[in-house]
């Protein structure tokens, strides 16, 4: 059966890797933190912002080409980093990295993943961005820089929307421990799952390669929700970003961002662009939806944007551009995708993004992205 008829949206890859995950996992890749009503409020935000459609334009063939900081990309969109891809699904971050190079889109290999710089080398391609939880010590800043440079990369990402770990109830309800450990509890999990219990089997349990260099051995007593690379975090303060401005001669992103007053100091602090996010509902329930902030964010700086935060389709792509993103990265998303499809999920994701977009556009009569700002119409919350 085709793809298209087996899955035709994300919500069926959603369903499907809910089907094919450990509850355990599945609970790390979905859940949010507290009553999980930020991720709620980023979808229904999403909701709010409709759009009036457009008639009588003929025949279109909508243009998804983007740029942005320097490179034209086909597409509006790229993938988000996650901690420990490889959790949810083997190799993950290799099929992601390969995906993303396929399609000429943006990959973000996390400084959490559970494949090094080195390891991915050869498949990053040539739009390849490091996102850095901030290490505490300079020489392993520095090294990790240049871990990433030599890999390839060219785009660096810093995430300073984790000060410490959230508490994501529902991740620490579902058995899940740092680091892992394999509990009758999350075997008789396991055993209901064969195809990635047998992938696992496969290639081992997954660790934050990228870390082995830095810490000698594992740790016990973490927080279910605070990992082994929290044992080398800081929280990163204005001078912390500074210091990776001066030490880092691509591209340069703070990710994490919701307050239009610290975009304007990041811009004049010299970052390239400002990635706006509540890390989908992660890690505080209180905020607001991060769409309903984007128009604020916009408005302050003139550096461009990118946006996540309960992306679920092309039509949400359209609704982030419409409200002042530049580009779009997706997390969770690509993630179901690779536990319903396996190696195979990310492209299938691609491509419904792609015709969800051009199927949308023509309904708005809208030839090319550039159009999509002043579009929108802003429902009353």
């Amino acid at each position: 059966m085709d793809l298209h008829q087996r899955c035709p949206g994300l919500e069926d890859l959603k369903r499907r890797a809910e089907r094919r995950l450990p509850r355990f996992v599945w609970d790390y890749l979905d859940s949010g933190t507290g009553a999980e009503a930020a991720r709620a409020r980023n979808r229904a935000g999403l909701d709010r912002t409709g759009f009036l459609p457009s008639v009588l334009h003929g025949p279109m063939e909508p243009d998804l080409s983007a740029p942005f900081l320097g490179t034209g990309y086909p597409l509006p969109f790229g993938a988000a980093p996650v901690g420990m891809s490889g959790l949810v699904w083997p190799d993950a971050e290799g099929i992601l990295a390969r995906s993303a190079a396929a399609a000429g889109i943006p990959f973000c290999l996390s400084t959490v993943a559970s494949q090094s710089p080195e390891d991915l080398a050869p498949h990053l391609g040539n739009h390849a961005w490091f996102q850095l939880y901030p290490p505490k010590d300079e020489a392993i800043r520095a090294d990790l820089l240049a871990r990433a440079r030599h890999a390839g990369v060219r785009t660096l990402v810093l995430t300073v929307d984790v000060p410490a770990a959230s508490r994501r109830e529902r991740q620490t309800r579902s058995g899940l421990t740092q680091p892992p450990r394999l509990s009758a509890r999350l075997l008789a999990q396991i055993a209901r799952r064969p195809a990635w219990a047998l992938g696992m089997a496969r290639r081992g349990l997954p660790r934050m390669r990228t870390l082995d260099k830095y810490i000698a051995a594992p740790q016990a007593g973490l927080p279910p929700t605070a990992h082994i690379g929290y044992l080398l975090r800081t929280s990163p303060d204005w001078e912390y970003v500074h210091w990776l401005r001066r030490n880092w001669d691509g591209p340069f992103i703070i990710k994490g961002v919701l307050r239009a007053a610290d975009a304007k100091r990041l811009e004049e602090a010299g970052a390239d662009a400002v990635w706006v996010s509540n890390h989908g509902g992660r890690q505080f329930d209180g905020c607001p939806a991060a769409i309903d902030l984007l128009p604020q964010i916009r408005a302050a700086v003139a550096i461009p944007l990118i946006f996540d935060s309960g992306i679920e389709g092309g039509l949400d792509i359209l609704r982030a551009l419409a409200l002042g993103a530049d580009f779009v990265m997706l997390g969770r998303a690509f993630h179901y995708a690779l536990a319903a499809l396996g190696a195979g999920g990310p492209a299938h994701l691609i491509d419904i993004l792609a015709r969800d977009m051009q199927a949308n556009m023509s309904q708005l009569g809208l030839s090319k992205l550039s159009g999509a700002r002043g579009l929108q119409l802003r429902k009353p919350v």
